[in-house]
């Protein structure tokens, strides 16, 4: 699937430098940008903000998935060498805190907006900055990653 005519896994490493920075864009434009501005705007209340949040983060996860899935076939199809474990250990980390953020503090958010969205009031909370801390680990490991893609697409110095 990502090799090229000659055999060689050029389609993978372009998924391994393209992966990084299209997720590292999603989690800027979504997370950095939009959902802070968003209860910036008139005439957005707090329930309207919070449905509109929770149907972006859900379609910005399932991109997120997707993008995963695309890193690690590529991983798999370009990284078997050992020179190429760093890449494998900056996936595993990526993958780990896209987990967490998925299964542990998105479900704790939702239950959260679902009070909010009740007419509960539902208090400070810091789930909101766990969220925040994770979105900030991953993009810090995918520019470690992408980074480390684009080291290993360079000639090595003699």
């Amino acid at each position: 699937m990502f090799e090229d005519t000659a055999g060689g896994p050029r389609g993978g490493r372009a998924v391994l430098l393209l992966v990084p920075g299209l997720w590292l864009g999603l989690l800027t434009g979504i997370s950095l940008i939009e959902a802070p501005l968003k209860f910036t705007a008139p005439g957005i209340t707090i329930p309207l903000g919070l449905g509109i949040g929770r149907r972006v983060f859900l379609a910005m996860n399932i991109v997120e998935f997707v993008l995963a899935v695309l890193l690690v076939v590529a991983l798999l199809k370009t990284a078997g060498r050992p020179a190429r474990r760093p890449l494998w250990g900056w996936t595993a980390g990526i993958l780990t805190v896209y987990a967490v953020k998925v299964l542990v503090i998105r479900p704790i958010l939702n239950v959260r907006t679902d009070a909010v969205l009740a007419g509960q009031s539902a208090g400070g909370s810091m789930t909101h900055l766990f969220y925040i801390a994770a979105d900030g680990a991953l993009i810090v490991l995918l520019i470690a990653l992408a980074v480390t893609a684009v080291r290993g697409l360079l000639p090595a110095e003699r």
